[in-house]
């Protein structure tokens, strides 16, 4: 099949390029009107308890969660001085007269509600509610940026912080977006210097960019079509330009370094192209098979977040693979030897036959016990932190501590005695002429710990609200305890559990169970498609059992420095909070596994060409070693670089992301790829070829 792709490229090769390259800019053109339709949310499990809660509370009862949350400081004087309620209610006129504010509602418009003061008598909220007709993600951004930039800091004789919903969103992504530019200003210009010495030659190293770009632009039309039907957040987008680059470095190489060594054996470009394709197209088909497999675990999860990251992974690898195999062997037929003009190192060209790669496999093959015994206990020590790690979600805290945002939000946890803009929602439906049961279930709330208070009765016909205030921050291990705690009480028939906390609590709840399905999805379906493609049981098991002790001790990392708070120096300042947010984990260890799947194809396809060609299992491995470590080691330098520049970021997970990406493809191509790879093969021996009888039919011919 592959064979024939690469005839049928040979005899197109300039018809196949122009339509694809006119399919691709027409792809990009349309894709580009989906950046108006993504979102900024994504984060809640739309089938929860505290969902229903939700839309009992905005449908149902009309209520409103505030847009922005104003903390007026008054200074040394008391929020009831009557200069003072005179200067709060012409500032509180002054936010209610801007464009998208529908209401407010303050301290003081309250007639001085106690619960709305701080507990030092010298601070008090202002609430401010958007048209309840605009309460999409962009909307609330926009009112939180809008609110942010008008009354943060001095406001005549007040100090005031913004805070709330909307300014933190959009405080978190335009950090986002502008660290964003500034890693792209680092990577992409350090990428490209790497790529020539790389590829040794300037045409040559112009390659990963047909990959990527085409996985790129034809990426952004798949997520427009996915934006027709379901919600994308907008942090898909980054996955996708950086997938997108680095599997075109990962394919690039391997395509463009097959067809060099078939040129420099003596055969024509067409020739060339046919085998380039037959061989390393057939790798970068099932390696790219298997991080789909892979990133489309992410589907598995209910958040639209998540779920997001599953859609541009299969759409950003779809097209890679696509990419690889269509655009780059045409372009390459009509280079031919032209692929080595510009030559800048002549032996990133023709590499050696038997190098410093083979001579490694050579000496770890001699000793592989005491070789596997150092490198499990190296991931031994690296996955030891992992005991510590803690989960939570995205707030506030991920921005530098200077960011306004993130001073406001300190400013309510510490004067604060509730937290009156995120309460706990309880929901009642028909719960009028229960109220004695309804006032026993509120006193057993009352006694839960972290329960500043427990507000009035509310009716809505014959349904029931009642808010309850915690002090501890919506979003955290705290709030996730006192949420199971209340759901725990004996509760009234039909009592809903809703409001921030309860939406958290449900988000993390909804991925613990998730999780399970996804890594025996990954597990299955990454086992099966090495068996077909190496013909082997034993192979497979090595490679997820590798897979995963790589994982853990990237994680045993991540743990170490983002919880504990170490290494500051290399990746840069940040709130230490104890946890870690629970969707950037997720995301990092499907996109590690999914990558280390993509080495371990590549390393196994040459080992098993050799074998096949009746070398020894010694004489296998270091010749296979030789042929590909040369290339993971590159691309895994030169993706590890792409994401290290995300280190650079303000933004805790962003900074996560970069560091956990970049450390893992670098602990995989040395230690796992380059010693215990070789290493457990040496200690196999034949044995890594076996598969009964029975099942060998299902297995590719190579």
């Amino acid at each position: 099949m592959f064979a024939g792709l690469g005839r049928f490229i040979v005899r197109r090769k300039k018809s196949v390029l122009i339509l694809f390259i006119i399919g691709i800019l027409a792809a990009g053109g349309v894709g580009s009107l989906a950046f108006s339709k993504l979102d900024s949310g994504g984060y809640s499990d739309l089938g929860s308890e505290s969902a229903k809660a939700y839309e009992y509370v905005t449908e149902k009862f009309k209520v409103q969660e505030p847009a922005a949350i104003l903390v007026i400081d008054t200074g040394n004087r008391s929020v009831n001085d009557p200069a003072v309620v005179a200067e709060a209610a012409a500032l509180e006129a002054q936010v209610k007269s801007v464009s998208q504010v529908d209401r407010t509602l303050s301290y003081w418009s309250t007639g001085g509600a106690p619960s709305m003061k701080a507990a030092d008598d010298k601070a008090a909220f202002l609430f401010i509610y958007s048209d309840p007709d605009a309460n999409d993600w962009a909307s609330l951004e926009k009112i939180g940026k809008l609110i942010q930039e008008k009354f943060d800091g001095k406001q005549g004789n007040f100090t005031v912080y913004a805070s709330g919903g909307g300014v933190i969103t959009h405080a978190i992504n335009s950090k986002i977006k502008e660290d964003l530019f500034v890693a792209e200003a680092i990577a992409i210009p350090l990428t490209f210097i790497l790529l020539i010495f790389v590829f040794g030659a300037m045409v040559a190293s112009a390659m990963p960019l047909v990959v990527g770009v085409s996985a790129i632009l034809g990426s952004f039309f798949i997520i427009f079509l996915f934006t027709l039907f379901t919600d994308v957040s907008v942090f898909a987008l980054n996955l996708i330009t950086g997938l997108g680059l680095g599997l075109g470095i990962d394919y690039a190489l391997l395509i463009v370094n097959r067809f060099r060594e078939e040129l420099h054996a003596g055969k024509s470009v067409d020739e060339s192209v046919i085998n380039t394709v037959a061989t390393a197209g057939k790798t970068v088909f099932y390696s790219g098979l298997t991080v789909f497999v892979t990133l489309a675990s992410l589907l598995l999860f209910p958040l639209n977040f998540l779920k997001s990251f599953g859609y541009a992974g299969i759409a950003v690898i779809s097209l890679a693979v696509l990419g690889a195999l269509i655009p780059l062997p045409a372009l390459l037929a009509i280079l031919g030897h032209k692929v080595d003009k510009g030559v800048v190192r002549k032996a990133g060209i023709v590499p050696s036959e038997d190098g410093r790669w083979a001579h490694t496999a050579r000496n770890v093959m001699k000793r592989p016990v005491p070789v596997v015994i150092g490198s499990l206990l190296i991931l031994g020590v690296l996955a030891a932190p992992i005991t510590n790690i803690a989960f939570a979600q995205v707030d506030a805290r991920v921005l530098p501590k200077s960011d306004p945002a993130a001073v406001a939000s300190v400013v309510i946890e510490e004067r604060f005695t509730g937290l009156e803009g995120t309460p706990i929602e309880v929901v009642i439906p028909n719960g009028k002429g229960k109220e004695i049961e309804i006032n026993n279930f509120l006193a057993r709330v009352q006694g839960v710990y972290g329960i500043a208070r427990v507000g009035q009765i509310e009716y809505f016909g014959n349904d029931v609200r009642v808010q309850v205030i915690s002090s501890e921050q919506s979003r955290t291990l705290d709030a996730q305890r006192i949420i199971h705690d209340i759901r725990d009480l004996p509760v009234p028939e039909g009592t809903l559990i809703g409001g921030a906390a309860a939406d958290f609590t449900d988000s993390q709840d909804g991925i613990a169970r998730a999780l399970p399905w996804a890594l025996g999805w990954i597990a299955l379906t990454v086992f099966i498609l090495i068996f077909v493609f190496t013909g082997s049981i034993i192979l497979p098991i090595k490679a997820v059992l590798l897979n995963a002790l790589s994982l853990i001790a990237t994680l045993g990392a991540v743990t170490w420095i983002f919880i504990d708070g170490h290494l500051k120096w290399l990746v840069g300042d940040f709130a230490v909070t104890g946890t870690v947010d629970t969707g950037s984990i997720i995301l990092i260890a499907v996109v590690v596994f999914g990558l280390s799947m993509d080495y371990e194809l590549f390393l196994l396809s040459r080992i098993r060409e050799e074998h096949l060609d009746g070398k020894s299992n010694i004489e296998s491995v270091a010749k296979g070693l030789q042929r590909s470590a040369r290339i993971i080691t590159a691309a895994a330098l030169l993706l590890a670089v792409v994401f290290a520049a995300f280190m650079t970021s303000g933004v805790t997970s962003i900074k996560m992301l970069g560091f956990g990406v970049a450390f893992a493809v670098l602990l995989d191509a040395t230690l796992v790829r380059a010693l215990l790879v070789p290493a457990l093969m040496r200690l196999f021996g034949e044995r890594n070829w076996w598969a009964p009888k029975s099942l060998q039919r299902f297995t590719l011919k190579h």
